[in-house]
Order: structure tokens, then C-alpha cells, then sequence
């Protein structure tokens, strides 16, 4: 099973609506294991993320208030991301768990922007 991101707006009873992706969009968050191996890892908290350590315990809902928090911690993150790698355990080869994470991170930069873009929020079960 896998984690995936989506974006959402609210209606105007402010029950949420997922919107489609569009065709050739990827909506990989991690693997479902990464909630905790990955998002919920002492490494990303100590790196000064708040959100994605929070899929360790639940699914994540991003309001469109705190978009643009999750697009710095994104950013953060890639910009760390050796250290990531460095301090969480691979699947496979370094080089793979490298790829995925920073793939997953920049599918959770490219759905944040269009979550902005719609004034939306972002959805990550």
C-alpha cells in the first residue's frame, strides 16, 4: 500500500472535495511503511519538520492556510536530503532510497502548488 497526496477544496457546507489530478501527474507520497520510517523519522523532525511527522500518527490534511508551510518544509527536506538518507533505512540500494525521496518530495512540491493555485489545501492518506 502507498501514501498518496491529493489536493482539496472546501464546499460551501466546508465538507471536502478531492479534486482529480491531472492525467499526468504522480500522486506518491512514500510507501505506506514511510509514516514512520521516512515522514515520522527523528532525522525530518530534527531537521525542524512539523507537518509530514505527523502521518506517523494519522493521515495529514493540510488547510490552505499552511500550504505554504508545507511547500518551506518540502523545500527543507530536499534541501537535507542527504541527511535523510543518511539516517533512515533503504529498502533497497542508497541510491534507490535517495531517488524515491526526493521523487516523493518533489511530487509533494509539484501538488502543493497546485494546491495554491486553487486555493486549496492538500490531502496526504
Amino acid at each position: 500500500m502507498s501514501l498518496t497526496v491529493h489536493v482539496f477544496v472546501l464546499d460551501a457546507d466546508g465538507r471536502r472535495q478531492v479534486l482529480d489530478a491531472p492525467d499526468d501527474a504522480y500522486e506518491s507520497a512514500g510507501f505506506e511503511d514511510w509514516r514512520a520510517r521516512v515522514w515520522g523519522s527523528p532525522v525530518v523532525s530534527s531537521l525542524g519538520a512539523v507537518l509530514l511527522p505527523v502521518l506517523a500518527e494519522r493521515d495529514l490534511e493540510v488547510p490552505p492556510c499552511q500550504v505554504p508551510a508545507l511547500l518551506r518544509e518540502c523545500l527543507l527536506l530536499r534541501e537535507k536530503l542527504e541527511e535523510i538518507v543518511a539516517n533512515t533505512e533503504p529498502v533497497r540500494t542508497v541510491a534507490e532510497h535517495r531517488s524515491a525521496i526526493d521523487d516523493r518530495l518533489r511530487t509533494l512540491v509539484e501538488v502543493a502548488g497546485r494546491a495554491q493555485a486553487t486555493g486549496g489545501g492538500v490531502i496526504i492518506w
